[in-house]
């Protein structure tokens, strides 16, 4: 539910487990934040990079992939990842550069997006809890393969335990709770492409257990190298031409993506009772899983999808008439 139908006075029908969205932060292709985001779809923007050879190359693909028909001239990039003020969060240079840019940008967006919702971690006296998930951590493999020393050397270099602790996905949630002083539950979590909105289902779950008071929830995904294409194979994910054509006739498959999104949560009664700013309220949320129900273990299920969507409306208490828009993971295949 968005803030117009808020401030039209949907709130009676809110039940006690609504859940109020107090903040958010977010890094895309060719924006730097979720205003830039909306502003760059709402004038219908292409944010799928076409770089030439030359650029191809200093990204080291080689000429062998350029000259083949099925190499894909596509990309999306995050402009600035490999920025990182470690300085205002206690890094010395050489640790910093050990840490994967997706948890030095999560990090970073932690903090912006509690200071868009007006908190400061350091004052604020309830537990904030972080539900979070990144993609797999190809920052220490790029480093070595441009280097082209041995694993262990690099290794060796980085500080083989320091390197660990920054590329292993294990520690993304845990980083931003000792970073920023957080004391609420920490959990890093994984669930493919769903990763993210498990994680907003899991904070709003914790916030109305009463396990914290404020939860981050979202997720990042940074591959490196950016600015790079990829190979088409005929009948698998990718598009052959670097178009994602979502519930389109001519779909043919997606595109890899980066991208980070954080929203600040917090019960929807304590938002209202503190003065917050809304900008949403989930009313209801389910995940379930197809178990063997589908045809393929990367296929989805229309039993299982209707399943879950029935119980999310059972949850929110809703009639599913009442329901005007609906936005779906299109992946385009």
């Amino acid at each position: 539910m968005n803030a117009q139908q808020i401030n039209q006075g949907s709130e009676a029908m809110f039940s006690d487990h609504a859940i109020a969205v107090i903040g958010y932060a977010g890094r895309f292709p060719g924006a730097d934040s979720v205003e830039a985001l909306w502003e760059r779809l709402a004038a219908g923007d292409h944010l799928i990079d076409s770089p030439d050879d030359e650029s191809l190359k200093q990204a080291g693909v080689p000429d062998a992939a350029l000259s083949d028909p099925r190499y894909v001239k596509a990309a999306v990039s995050i402009a600035d990842a490999e920025y990182f003020d470690a300085g205002f969060f206690g890094y010395g240079p050489k640790e910093a550069a050990l840490i994967d840019p997706q948890q030095r940008l999560f990090l970073e967006s932690a903090w912006q997006a509690l200071e868009h919702a007006g908190y400061d971690a350091a004052r604020y006296h309830g537990a904030i809890g972080v539900y979070a998930g990144s993609g797999s951590s190809t920052y220490l493999l790029n480093q070595v393969l441009v280097s082209g020393a041995p694993v262990a050397d690099v290794i060796e270099g980085l500080g083989g335990f320091q390197a660990f602790l920054g590329n292993d996905r294990d520690f993304l949630s845990t980083r931003v709770s000792y970073k920023l002083g957080l004391t609420g539950p920490s959990l890093t979590l994984q669930t493919a492409c769903s990763t993210s909105l498990v994680a907003v289902h899991l904070a709003c779950q914790a916030l109305n257990s009463g396990e914290c008071e404020i939860a981050l929830a979202g997720g990042v995904s940074l591959f490196f190298p950016q600015g790079i294409g990829y190979f088409y194979a005929d009948g698998m994910i990718l598009s052959p031409d670097g178009v994602c054509r979502p519930f389109d006739a001519d779909a043919a498959g997606t595109v890899p993506g980066n991208g980070l999104g954080m929203v600040v949560l917090k019960r929807y009664a304590d938002a209202v009772a503190d003065g917050d700013t809304i900008h949403a309220v989930l009313i209801g949320s389910a995940i379930n899983n197809d178990g063997a129900a589908k045809m393929g273990y990367t296929a989805p299920s229309v039993e299982g999808q209707a399943s879950v969507i029935e119980e999310a409306i059972a949850v929110a208490g809703i009639g599913s008439e009442t329901i005007g828009y609906v936005e779906a993971h299109g992946t385009g295949t």
